[in-house]
C-alpha cells in the first residue's frame, strides 16, 4: 500500500444536543436532535484520511468498555488499522458533550479520560510504524508529551510531520522545530504563543513569530476567509469556500486530513491547502462529524468546481 498516514491521537464519544442557547446553572432546557457517535480529533482524522484513500493507522488508547466498542466498530467499518490502539482497564473511554445552537455554533465539555494515559513511552511503541509512514499527524487532545514525541519520531526518521494544535496550549520551541506543517486557527495561533485568544496583534505577525520559533510551514485556517500560508520561501493566502453551514464540528479535522492526504500524494502546498479547504467545507454541510467527513469523489468534484 502507498500513502501511509499514522495519526497519534484521541478518541472520544461525542454526545450532541441542539438547543437555543446554553443553560445557566440550575436551569433545565429542552433540547432536540440528540446524536451519539465517535469523535476525538485524532480518530476523526484517521477516519477522514482513510475515506480520502490513504492507508490510515491510528495510535491511541480507549477504555475496555461499551463506549470503546464504538471506536473498534468504526475502525473495522472504515478500514483504519488498529495494531497500535490499546484498550485499558484503568480509565473509561473519553467523552465529549456538545451543545449546538440554531446557527450551528457549538460549546463542548470534554473528559478525555483514557486518552490521558498516552505519554512519550506509549508513542515509542509505534516508532517502527511512524518510521515507515509518509506522514505522521497529531493533535493536542492527548498529553503534550505524547504529541511532541510523535513529531520528534517523525522528524528523526525523515517522515513529514503535521501538528494540528487543537485544543491549543502553549508549546516549547523544541516542539515547533520538529514540525513540518502546523495548522492553527486564528485563536489557536494566539494561545500557542501564550497570548489571550483575542489578542489584537495581526495574525500575519503572529504567524511570522511562530516561524521564527522553528515551525517550517504554517497554515492558519480562517474559515470562509480561507487560509494564510507561510513557508520558508514566502507567504500567500488561499481563498476559502462559501457554503451553507449546518454544523462546523469536525471541519478542522477534515481540513487537516485533506492537507495530509494531498501532501503525500505530491501536491504542492498551495494546492494541498485548496484540497483541504474542500474537505473542511464539505464537513460543514451535515450534522455530526463522521457522517460529514467526505468521501474522495465529493472532494475531487468540489475542488474541480472551485479551483480548477
Amino acid at each position: 500500500m502507498g500513502n501511509i498516514v499514522t495519526v497519534v491521537g484521541s478518541f472520544a464519544v461525542g454526545m450532541t444536543l441542539r438547543t437555543s442557547r446554553m443553560p445557566i446553572f440550575g436551569e433545565t432546557l429542552i433540547g432536540a436532535d440528540f446524536d451519539m457517535g465517535p469523535g476525538g480529533k485524532g480518530s476523526n482524522q484517521a477516519v477522514a484520511t482513510a475515506r480520502l484513500g490513504a492507508d490510515s493507522y491510528f495510535v491511541g488508547i480507549i477504555g475496555n468498555d461499551k463506549l470503546g466498542e464504538i471506536a473498534t466498530d468504526l475502525y473495522a467499518h472504515e478500514g483504519v488499522h488498529t495494531q497500535y490502539l490499546e484498550k485499558t482497564q484503568q480509565m473509561a473511554t473519553g467523552v465529549g458533550f456538545i451543545i449546538l445552537n440554531e446557527a450551528g455554533q457549538n460549546g463542548i465539555i470534554l473528559d478525555m479520560s483514557a486518552n490521558k494515559l498516552m505519554d512519550a513511552a506509549f508513542v515509542d511503541k509505534a516508532e517502527a510504524q511512524i518510521a515507515r509512514s509518509d506522514i505522521v499527524m497529531t493533535v493536542l487532545e492527548i498529553p503534550v508529551s505524547a504529541a511532541a514525541r510523535a513529531m520528534a519520531l517523525g522528524h528523526k526518521h525523515g517522515v513529514r510531520t503535521l501538528l494540528n494544535p487543537a485544543p491549543a496550549t502553549r508549546l516549547e520551541d523544541a516542539v515547533f522545530q520538529t514540525v513540518d506543517y502546523i495548522t492553527p486557527n486564528e485563536t489557536e495561533l494566539r494561545i500557542l504563543q501564550g497570548l489571550a485568544p483575542d489578542d489584537p496583534t495581526p495574525t500575519v505577525e503572529l504567524a511570522q513569530q511562530l516561524q521564527r520559533r522553528g515551525a517550517k510551514n504554517i497554515i492558519v485556517t480562517m474559515g470562509e476567509k480561507g487560509a494564510l500560508v507561510l513557508t520558508p520561501t514566502g507567504m500567500s493566502t488561499v481563498p476559502g469556500l462559501h457554503i451553507d453551514v449546518v454544523d462546523t464540528t469536525g471541519a478542522g479535522d477534515a481540513f487537516n486530513s485533506g492537507l495530509a492526504t494531498a501532501l503525500i500524494e505530491g501536491k504542492p502546498l498551495s494546492e494541498a491547502v485548496k484540497f483541504a479547504n474542500c474537505c473542511g467545507a464539505l464537513a460543514c454541510t451535515k450534522l455530526g462529524v463522521i457522517p460529514a467527513l467526505a468521501q474522495r469523489e465529493a472532494v475531487d468534484a468540489l475542488y474541480a468546481k472551485h479551483y480548477l
